[in-house]
């Protein structure tokens, strides 16, 4: 499959800038640092691109990665055993932005790619990818958008026998991002989707492309018109509280971090995703009635935003 690898690598090449490019014309005051890696093992590399300290944007990080390597990590075998003794190929492109105005959700999206190969036997490919949306102080008309997004870039994907493309690949993300010790969910959902292959190369590649590109026409629009709202010291401490609700789901249950960690990934350039300023509080509890215990009790909770009114 090497042009069909090519032709991967070259679109989420392309994606990787036209997302840094968008986020820095938004931010308008912070550029994205630049920084081409290599593995020490000789076995890929990639290039993290992270802005900070933005007018807009606390952190925004976005990075391609190509991986290779000859034994998988228990992470990815312990679900597919029948990719052990394989030599394999990971590329993908993973992006989360935190911003500063509690108002403006944090943000995660990512497309990729896997192909495992041994001699004498077919290969074993896929794509997977999504996006989702964080918010800290929740709008019924963002997160309605959001979706509605979401359901365009599934549109032209159904079959027959698979319909609701989006229904199905927003149950499997309002499924996967759900923080288990705390029975709650880590946002209001939007995409995710994992081991993409049946509809043939062809079509698992567009649809991928189809979640890469409609990434920035979800967000961008909630972006614009949140970050003026004036919030207060509370607020901002309430987001930082929310973020650590982030750092948990990625270091006790994300999928792709664990591979990039047990795979001998770059620490810093997997790490990226965590916000920089975070803290956590003993028992919290929302004052009643507040937007803070709305936060839990109404928008984090799995809905159906298409048809949801404010």
């Amino acid at each position: 499959m090497t042009s069909n690898t090519d032709q991967i690598r070259q679109y989420l090449q392309a994606l990787q800038i036209s997302i840094t490019d968008a986020i820095a014309s938004a931010d308008g005051k912070a550029k994205f640092m630049v920084d081409n890696w290599t593995r020490e093992t000789g076995e890929g590399g990639g290039k993290t691109m992270v802005l900070t300290g933005g007018d807009v944007f606390e952190q925004a990080g976005v990075n391609f990665s190509e991986v290779t390597g000859d034994n998988l990590p228990a992470s990815a075998t312990a679900h597919r055993p029948e990719l052990a003794g394989r030599n394999y190929r990971a590329m993908g492109v993973s992006l989360v932005i935190h911003p500063n105005n509690p108002h403006v959700p944090t943000s995660h999206a990512n497309v990729r790619f896997f192909i495992a190969e041994k001699t004498g036997e077919s290969s074993i490919w896929w794509v997977g990818g999504g996006f989702d949306l964080t918010p800290f102080y929740a709008y019924t008309e963002d997160c309605v958008h959001w979706h509605q997004v979401a359901n365009e870039a599934c549109a032209d994907f159904g079959s027959a026998t698979d319909s609701d493309i989006y229904g199905k690949y927003k149950q499997w993300c309002d499924d996967y991002f759900h923080l288990k010790h705390r029975n709650e969910s880590r946002g209001i959902g939007g995409l995710f989707f994992d081991d993409l292959n049946e509809p043939g190369f062809e079509q698992s590649f567009a649809f991928m492309r189809s979640v890469g590109d409609h990434y920035l026409d979800a967000y961008l629009p909630i972006v614009e018109k949140r970050k003026d709202t004036a919030y207060s010291d509370q607020q901002k401490q309430f987001q930082l509280y929310r973020r650590g609700r982030y750092v948990e789901f990625n270091l006790v249950y994300d999928r792709g971090t664990l591979f990039g960690l047990q795979s001998g990934g770059r620490t810093e350039s997997i790490l990226m995703s965590l916000p920089p300023v975070v803290n956590w509080q003993y028992n919290y509890q929302a004052e009643p009635g507040s937007d803070e215990a709305l936060l839990t009790e109404y928008f984090l909770k799995p809905r159906d935003w298409l048809n949801e009114t404010a």
